[in-house]
């Protein structure tokens, strides 16, 4: 019996003991544990760690028209180093950029002033809210006719085809240029088409005349296209920056979006001194000669210098003035508030960023 206890006494303690290691082996060392730990992203210069977002898990959807000029760009400037990662999309038009906005597919898009007040009327306004505008060039946004047309004068247009980019500058300054010549829009057979099938409807004479913009105007005027009128002088030249509510109100995202923002202004301003450069690069992805592309950017510097803009009150009466022509023209049913389509969540981190690029 003695030995019996004795023997149980001794089975007890040895278990204790191997549950006394197994229980201390599952803690490591002070510093193996300090090793295993992921070191936390550095705080942005002069923020507290605790309020400054991990912009490493970002993923920033980014979408604008044409072609990718701001990856390219960026690569270019020396100012793609972003702290999070970015997700480039290309376009035919700022109103495409809307439509995958309000299917959750875009955090940034690049817009004119008229497709955000044709979106505002979709579902839940569209799933946007425009954070910014951006101050550009309005040339290479014309109406023109093919090679050997016999139509001189927008007057002529009457009973003609023309093909436009619906919900779009070209959409808006068609209307201006019809009501400038005493026509209007029924006056004419108006043909909505991309980019692209505007351009091939153009030159395989499918239409009379194209209203459009970008790489669709310069290829049909090397196609032997003639303008036959300009909208330099009817276009404000403000474009817009539209981001979805999700995006805005997620501190990572909103830190992302004011960094790229940021850089985007730096990448205007690297163009502008860099431009024999810059148009090389455009030349190259927009197949046109580098003498072309080099005019087309003097000219537009020129004419309205590439910058990002703060002025929230000019932006908004601004496109608050096309969203009345377009219901004065009967192309909405109803008059429409656009500042409802407006955040100023961004108002104050754009106002340093215009400010240090002065």
């Amino acid at each position: 019996m003695f030995r019996f206890r004795k023997l149980a006494v001794q089975t007890v303690i040895s278990l204790f003991v191997i549950m006394l290691a197994a229980g201390c082996s599952s803690k490591p060392a002070p510093q193996e544990a300090a090793k295993s730990e992921k070191p936390a992203s550095a705080p942005a210069s002069g923020t507290a760690a605790s309020s400054s977002p991990d912009l490493s898990k970002v993923t920033l959807r980014v979408g604008q028209t044409g072609w990718s000029s701001w990856e390219l760009g960026f690569k270019e400037a020396g100012l793609s180093d972003t702290p999070y990662k970015v997700q480039y999309s290309v376009f035919q038009g700022g109103n495409l950029q809307l439509e995958a906005m309000a299917a959750n597919n875009l955090d940034l898009g690049s817009t004119s002033e008229i497709p955000p007040i044709f979106a505002s009327l979709a579902a839940n306004g569209g799933n946007f809210k425009i954070i910014a505008s951006f101050e550009s060039t309005t040339l290479n946004q014309e109406l023109v006719v093919p090679k050997g047309s016999p139509i001189k004068s927008v007057a002529d247009l009457k009973g003609k085809k023309v093909a436009y980019v619906n919900a779009t500058t070209a959409h808006y300054f068609l209307v201006k240029m019809l009501q400038s010549a005493g026509l209007s829009w029924t006056d004419i057979d108006a043909v909505s088409l991309s980019t692209s099938d505007g351009l091939s409807a153009l030159l395989g004479g499918k239409v009379d005349a194209l209203a459009s913009y970008g790489n669709a105007i310069i290829s049909a005027r090397q196609n032997g296209a003639t303008q036959l009128a300009s909208a330099k002088d009817i276009l404000s030249g403000n474009f817009l920056y539209a981001s979805t509510p999700e995006a805005i109100n997620d501190p990572a995202k909103h830190a992302a979006i004011v960094d790229f923002l940021s850089r985007l202004d730096k990448f205007y301003a690297w163009t502008r001194n860099n431009q024999q450069k810059w148009a090389e690069i455009t030349a190259t992805n927009t197949k046109q000669p580098v003498e072309q592309a080099l005019d087309t950017l003097k000219k537009g510097e020129a004419q309205r210098p590439s910058k990002l803009s703060s002025n929230y009150e000019k932006a908004i009466a601004s496109q608050q003035d096309v969203a009345d022509t377009l219901a004065g023209v009967g192309l909405l049913k109803n008059k429409i508030d656009v500042s409802s389509t407006w955040s100023k969540a961004f108002e104050e981190e754009l106002k340093k960023i215009t400010s240090s690029s002065k």
